[in-house]
């Protein structure tokens, strides 16, 4: 046995979060794509059953009290709070991340104020999101400023009202340096929208701690809500009064069975729900978040950080030097929960990776992507990846 499986065995055993791997369905490969979407949470299937059997099929219109389903985008998101630094009645779940980023930006463009007409936005985002905060741009009569986040504290002023920022680079892995840069957005007397897809869950974010004004984020990938999961929206405790949502909905409104002609927003987080929940995944999340039981992120963190780093290290001893390029940063400051490797064959190699047993994702033109989660990845499994990665380049 070579020296770092060796090692993988013995950081298994010493390994606290191990016993977490059996809340999922899982099989013999090594699933390092939890970053696009998470693995099965094993209580999932019955409690979808029940939802459907029982709840649907025999309570049906009465489950909306009996089941608890009215309340349940607050609720979830009094769940999905504590894994991102927030106190409870801050989130609501539902909707899509891009829906959110909406509401989010639009109400910031709106609380900042007369004067500000311009919003940031992180120039390397995820597509979406800078579809997304090009049209809030638009209606608002903003102008739009695209700039790398670490320019970000240079272009502020008094013109900002809004920045939007993502806490992890999706293709490199980079995390961005919430607290310095919030505070800077404040400074400007800006308000401060961070996307969390690739974070929470994976690393500790601080949103109250560190006075984020508002933040989005999906569910179907460190948190393991499944395909499609909705997603959930962070309004600060004292912003919410003055959260002006641009797609105000009945199910938003402070007496929503009231049927009024006139719109009144409800009271707290609840000012950020538009229509119907969607129940059926709504409750499957529900259920994947139970995995979280007993668990700390901060012990997530502390895996996932000996994870990349034992990854990167086999890399480097298997892999014939110069074949890759990681364009993940070293620092633990800086580094999320994925390591992206650069790849001229990128593709072809991944398609390969997985008929071998090693699930990652590739992202055009050249990045290998791995995510990391810790709940149930091992130090086995990223040896193997390594390994066989290695054996792939060498075609």
């Amino acid at each position: 046995m070579s020296e770092p499986a060796e090692r993988a065995r013995e950081l298994d055993c010493a390994d606290e979060l191990a016993p977490v791997r059996g809340r999922f369905v899982l099989d013999d490969v090594v699933y390092l794509d939890g970053n696009s979407l998470g693995a099965l949470p094993s209580n999932v299937p019955g409690r979808v059953e029940d939802v459907v059997r029982r709840q649907w099929g025999e309570l049906r219109i009465r489950s909306w009290e009996e089941s608890g389903w009215w309340t349940a985008p607050e609720r979830i998101g009094d769940r999905i709070a504590p894994l991102v630094g927030a106190g409870a009645g801050r989130i609501v779940a539902g909707d899509s991340t891009s829906v959110n980023v909406f509401k989010a930006l639009v109400a910031a463009v709106r609380m900042a104020g007369g004067g500000r007409d311009e919003i940031v936005v992180d120039a390397t985002t995820f597509p979406t999101d800078g579809y997304i905060a090009e049209s809030a741009a638009r209606m608002t009569g903003c102008t739009l400023r695209p700039v790398p986040p670490a320019q970000v504290p240079g272009v502020l002023g008094e013109r900002t009202a809004a920045v939007l920022l993502n806490h992890v680079d999706y293709r490199t892995g980079r995390l961005h340096d919430l607290p310095s840069l919030t505070a800077a957005v404040h400074e400007a007397g800006a308000l401060a929208v961070w996307d969390l897809c690739h974070s929470a869950g994976a690393l500790p974010v601080g949103l109250d701690e560190h006075g984020v004004d508002l933040a989005v984020g999906c569910t179907y990938k460190y948190l393991n809500g499944g395909p499609g999961s909705p997603a959930y929206l962070y309004v600060r405790s004292d912003l919410q009064p003055r959260f002006d949502s641009p797609l105000p909905g009945w199910n938003s409104h402070a007496e929503p069975f009231g049927m009024r002609q006139d719109y009144a927003p409800a009271a707290g987080a609840l000012r950020g729900r538009v229509g119907t929940p969607d129940i059926l995944s709504m409750l499957a999340l529900e259920a994947a978040l139970e995995v979280w039981d007993g668990v700390s992120i901060e012990a997530v963190r502390a895996k996932s950080l000996a994870l990349t780093d034992f990854f990167l290290e086999c890399v480097e001893q298997y892999v014939p030097p110069g074949r890759v390029e990681s364009l993940t940063p070293a620092a633990h400051a800086e580094r999320g929960s994925q390591v992206a490797l650069r790849c001229d064959d990128a593709g072809d190699v991944m398609k390969r990776l997985i008929a071998e047993g090693v699930v990652g994702d590739f992202r055009a033109p050249d990045v290998l992507r791995f995510g990391f989660t810790p709940l149930y990845v091992g130090f086995a499994d990223t040896e193997r990846a390594a390994r066989v990665l290695a054996r792939v380049l060498a075609g």
